[in-house]
């Protein structure tokens, strides 16, 4: 499910969604975006204004942000997320 979610659940914007935030997340044409940091965590968010691809304009920019400052992305080789809840408990 991760990966269709990675590679689709962001319609238009999915690859440059997995290149720039690197969680999968799955949005709705109402402003719902919901993502999932692998056996760690989940995110929601729910904001209407949508952009030209259909997904949360602010729900993009939780994400990017949270992604960025918790070192989140999938890709980044020195994901310092994948202890994520331990990081969060010790600052």
């Amino acid at each position: 499910m991760l990966s269709i979610m990675f590679t689709c659940g962001m319609y238009d914007y999915s690859g440059e969604w997995a290149y720039r935030v690197g969680v999968p997340a799955k949005s709705g044409v109402s402003g719902g975006v919901m993502a999932v940091v692998n056996r760690q965590l989940g995110v929601a968010t729910y904001s209407p204004r949508l952009d030209r691809r259909g997904n949360s304009c602010r729900g993009i920019e939780v994400c990017t942000e949270l992604a960025a400052r918790f070192g989140l992305h999938a890709f980044d080789c020195l994901n310092v997320g994948s202890s994520f809840l331990e990081a969060v408990l010790q600052s």
